[in-house]
């Protein structure tokens, strides 16, 4: 049977893809857990509005690394500022992650001296640019708050983005357009558009402030490990912040890369960390049995490889 007044369709379809143009990114979980029948695609469910930016008549570089330019800005600080939001409870909360041990390792991997920032780890970001200049694969922890349930224990997008924004209107965290935000919860905090069910944290932007702002969503692993843990033996004997750590990794990288949600993604809406997403190549075994495959400043941690927009290029876990 024919099917009547086709063009009629396709500029319908046409227009249902542009209206869904999405602006975040996430970190899906794990392929192989209990939560593989609902995977998030990479943009919380808007991986056709990236492909209709990519489509666009001269809007972009083509490159021959399996990643693509889409003329958008990247972050070029030589130290890129991470400031994070500690939501919840970090004191005594209801896992044993819910610590100040969580909080002291987090604060060791991104620390300005030893941590992942200027490591060769973090140096694979120094394979993107935009039209001024490059990465540096610098980034330092700036400054830090801890948010006792302003918002309550179940967060949306919309109140995320509150948590953001109140910080920065009364300032206790600058405002700053060159920095990343990091929201990260404690575990009895819910982010519910998709929190362990379709992804384990996720980055976007938006003006506050009057900046344009990027930050991310970070939950405590713990709450669901088999979707967004490696291993439940970690090595640093702390899973929430073994797994918090390998996705602060995926979405700082991808913060910084395409902050803008507007410069470096693939055909089908994967930003460079999303192509190596639980991906960690070869691994060592820690003394208590757990697998690692980077170490800063005498830690060992789990992180995922990122991609390299170089040689061809491929999921590594160090620039050069």
């Amino acid at each position: 049977m024919t099917t009547p007044f086709p063009k009629l369709r396709i500029a319908f379809v046409f227009l249902f893809i542009l209206l869904a143009v999405n602006f975040m990114a996430a970190q899906r979980v794990r392929e192989d857990s209990q939560n593989a029948a609902h995977p998030a695609p990479d943009g919380k469910g808007g991986n056709s509005g990236h492909l209709l930016h990519e489509a666009r008549a001269g809007h972009g570089k083509p490159s021959n690394n399996g990643i693509f330019y889409h003329g958008g800005p990247v972050l070029r600080s030589a130290v890129v500022p991470i400031y994070i939001i500690w939501y919840g409870n970090w004191t005594n909360g209801p896992k044993p992650s819910d610590s100040q041990t969580t909080v002291n390792l987090i604060d060791s991997l991104l620390a300005g001296t030893g941590g992942i920032g200027g490591s060769p780890y973090e140096h694979i970001n120094s394979t993107y640019f935009d039209n001024v200049g490059s990465v540096s694969g610098g980034l330092a922890l700036s400054a830090q708050v801890f948010d006792n349930y302003s918002q309550g224990t179940t967060l949306s997008d919309a109140t995320l983005q509150t948590v953001v924004s109140s910080h920065l209107a009364n300032n206790s965290l600058p405002t700053d357009a060159n920095g990343v935000y990091v929201v990260l919860t404690s575990s009895d905090v819910n982010e519910s558009s998709g929190f362990c069910t379709q992804y384990c944290g996720f980055h976007t932007r938006a003006t506050l402030n009057g900046a344009d702002i990027k930050y991310a969503f970070i939950g405590n692993s713990d709450r669901c490990p088999s979707g967004c843990e490696i291993q439940t033996t970690s090595p640093n004997n702390d899973s929430g912040a073994d797994g918090m750590a390998n996705v602060i990794a995926h979405e700082t990288e991808e913060a910084i890369s395409d902050p803008d949600l507007n410069a470096w993604f693939d055909r089908r809406g994967e930003e460079n960390a999303d192509k190596c997403n639980f991906n960690f190549g070869p691994t060592q075994t820690a003394p208590n049995g757990s697998q690692f495959n980077q170490t800063f400043g005498g830690i060992n941690w789990m992180i995922q490889m990122n991609w390299k927009n170089a040689g061809g290029g491929g999921c590594v876990q160090h620039f050069p």
